[in-house]
């Protein structure tokens, strides 16, 4: 009762009172619960009637913090204080009653800042100000303002501005491959080259890992289009310190944002830039669509995602069709068979399956369980549409491999954005796959060169054929081939055989260490001759076995084996160690009869060359030496494709010169063919991986394994030329 007393006054006790308030405070004003609702005032002692309350202070809006409305709702009496320009103020309302009325007196003073603190501890409160506010919002990286300035400075603004999306290709490979240090060089590098081709009204945010928001306020569409395409030219042209071999590139989307926030600008920007990637390196704007003009000059058109609709209500169908038709091209079915009949049709091309499970003719279950049949589900992502969201079904559906569930009835942002994440998710994943794929197969074909160089060398000083080291690597890979197809005796993984395969180059490497004159020698060697020559075998594994750091490497290993035992015979009567049967080394066994096969069809100095026929029935009949039967019969079975694969020339150096370009055409169809041979294993491999439930890969469940199902489906893809679908 005594506070609510002191708070109640008469009209002229409060006259009374203003007389002393005004001698310390240079704005004494009242206000009424209208005038602190709205904001504006019908008439203080200081202030013209009808001003807004908040001019007083020299803005245009009402302050975040107005201490007088909370008085007013508290009953009571709030301090706060307001720094405007150069200048502090002391602000202090109180909630008072002038004859039962509630008002709000707000009293304000300009206070005296050298009173307060000393100049240097003003500048250093000053500093300490805007240091913080650098790094509340500034990216740690990059130097450009960061997610939080976004949330807290852009999203909700309204504003007439130019609003780009950027993407960095290939960020996660750049990491993967060269280091995180190279990774962040990188986006100190693109940060640094987008700022010089800006102005200092744009703003720049890092908006994720590998993503920038620009926005530039007030800029024409055809300048806007123009700098987007400067800075995506500027950083494809531009060297990462340190890593000259590393090449940038970005995808822009970008929109002209002429009314809404800067939240729904960029929900279109987002699809925009999300088209640029499929083509990479370019610049898509809105613009681009509208005027029908190319966004690169090797693209003729905006790519649009294909979308599979499939659901046997007509009108469900016209429902989504309406709310994705605009940004993708939509694709129709009923029932699950016409369904299928699409994928057949379109392939891969289609990005999305929009599936209702309860559909007449073939339902969505039947439908999953043939993409998982032809694993057509590994490359195309399907959402289920349902108004059956039990969770048996939902789970059945999961277990399928369905990537997301959208239930009905339809609301049209939640269908718009997890179509567009599916699709950038596997879009995402395609792109690192075949990435990873190409890294792959340049650095093994780079292995391979090096390899063929030396074994070049030995050949050349051997005096034989120079097609020799080539057609063992082809003849060993084919054996190969063929015997993982006839028999699972020797479970060998795809990555064994490309081992083999590239380890057979070397299998002569010893002869370095043999006098050239016996090597070659025109007529028959002697016995000692002879002997000296067999130590070919001894002095190649040696000289492996003495690399002390990559001895323990696997494929220094089975380098090793097919040096020292390529000239073993199954029957135990063949040199150094006299081995036999499967205590020599398979890949020595391969290496060996491929070894036989060539030198007969090849002339050399001290042989006669045989056709195919005749080196054949010499092999089969013992004459050089006894082999692997299951490797005879992978001969026999591939003979064909041995005698077609492989070239022996007349004369070598003058067919050397006439060839060459061949030569590298069949080196590339050798590459081509091993690569075919190793992707039953791949499947099987990733299967066994896939069918093991003690392994608990991220995520868990049919889902956690979705990456390796990806790798597994684009690898088939890359590596094989036929369609394992066994689809007509």
């Amino acid at each position: 009762m005594e506070a609510q007393n002191e708070n109640d006054m008469t009209r002229h006790e409060w006259e009374v009172m203003l007389k002393e308030l005004k001698k310390v405070f240079s704005i004494v004003r009242l206000l009424n619960e209208e005038e602190l609702r709205t904001g504006r005032l019908q008439g203080s002692t200081d202030m013209a009637e009808g001003c807004e309350c908040y001019a007083l202070w020299n803005k245009n809006s009402r302050c975040d913090n107005c201490i007088s409305r909370a008085a007013f709702a508290e009953k009571g009496k709030r301090t706060k204080l307001e720094f405007i320009d150069d200048g502090i103020f002391q602000v202090v309302s109180k909630y008072i009653k002038i004859d039962g009325v509630p008002y709000v007196a707000e009293l304000v003073n300009k206070l005296d800042g050298d009173a307060l603190v000393s100049k240097k501890q003003r500048d250093e409160m000053l500093k300490k100000l805007i240091r913080y506010d650098r790094e509340l919002y500034m990216d740690a990286l990059t130097g450009a303002y960061n997610r939080r300035y976004y949330e807290d400075q852009l999203k909700s603004v309204d504003m007439v501005a130019g609003v780009a999306m950027i993407d960095l290709d290939d960020f996660k490979f750049y990491n993967d491959t060269y280091g995180h240090n190279a990774g962040d060089l990188v986006l100190e590098t693109v940060v640094k080259i987008i700022r010089n081709n800006i102005r200092k009204t744009d703003m720049l945010v890092r908006f994720g890992g590998d993503e920038f928001l620009l926005v530039m306020p007030d800029i024409l569409e055809s300048s806007f289009r123009k700098k987007l395409k400067q800075i995506q030219e500027a950083i494809h042209i531009a060297e990462v310190p340190g890593y000259l071999q590393l090449r940038m590139s970005v995808s822009i989307g970008g929109v002209l944002s002429t009314r809404g926030t800067i939240e729904s600008a960029i929900r279109r920007a987002d699809q925009y830039m999300y088209q640029a990637k499929t083509t990479k390196n370019m610049v898509v704007t809105e613009g681009d669509l509208l005027n029908e003009t190319p966004a690169l000059t090797n693209t003729s058109s905006i790519h649009k995602y294909k979308i599979l609709i499939v659901d046997d209500s007509e009108m469900n169908r016209e429902i989504l069709s309406a709310i994705l038709g605009d940004e993708f091209e939509i694709l129709e079915a009923e029932n699950g068979e016409e369904c299928i009949s699409v994928i057949r049709k379109y392939g891969t091309s289609i990005s999305l399956v929009l599936l209702d499970i309860v559909m007449p003719v073939m339902d969505g279950f039947e439908v999953l369980g043939f993409l998982n049949k032809y694993q057509w589900i590994d490359d195309i992502p399907v959402i289920m549409i349902s108004s059956e969201d039990s969770a048996t079904s939902v789970k059945k559906a999961y277990e399928m491999g369905v990537s997301d569930y959208i239930n009905r009835p339809f609301d049209a942002e939640v269908v718009h954005r997890r179509v567009f994440n599916t699709i950038k998710l596997y879009a995402k994943q395609r792109k690192l796959i075949a990435l990873i794929t190409n890294q792959v197969y340049e650095k093994e074909k780079n292995n391979r060169i090096l390899i063929e160089i030396l074994s070049q060398i030995v050949e050349f000083r051997n005096g034989e054929s120079g097609r020799h080291v080539l057609n063992v690597n082809i003849l060993t890979g084919i054996l190969l081939e063929q015997l993982v197809q006839v028999t699972d005796k020797y479970n060998v993984s795809w990555s064994d055989r490309l081992m083999i395969t590239t380890a057979a180059s070397l299998h002569d490497i010893g002869k370095i260490g043999i006098d050239d004159k016996i090597l070659n020698k025109a007529g028959k060697l002697t016995p000692e001759e002879t002997e000296i020559v067999r130590e070919h075998t001894v002095i190649g594994a040696s000289m492996l076995e003495n690399m002390e750091i990559f001895k323990d490497e696997a494929f220094v290993k089975i380098a090793y084996q097919i040096c020292r035992w390529h000239h073993e015979r199954y029957d135990g009567k063949g040199y150094p160690d006299g081995l036999k049967g499967d205590a020599i080394p398979l890949s020595a066994q391969v290496v060996a009869l491929a070894d036989v096969y060539d030198a007969l069809v090849s002339r050399r100095v001290y042989e006669k060359k045989y056709t195919h026929r005749e080196a054949m029935k010499m092999i089969l009949n013992g004459e050089c030496g006894a082999f692997n039967p299951i490797l005879l019969k992978c001969l026999v079975e591939a003979q064909e494709k041995v005698r077609d694969s492989i070239v022996v020339s007349e004369d070598y150096n003058a067919s050397y010169k006439r060839n060459i370009m061949r030569e590298l055409e069949e080196y590339e169809s050798t590459k081509e063919h091993l690569m075919e041979s190793i992707t039953q294993d791949i499947q099987k491999e990733c299967s066994e991986i896939e069918n093991d439930t003690d392994l608990d890969f991220i995520g868990g469940g049919q889902n956690g394994n979705m990456i390796d199902k990806h790798v597994n489906s684009y690898l088939r893809k890359c590596l094989t030329d036929k369609d394992h679908r066994g689809i007509n």
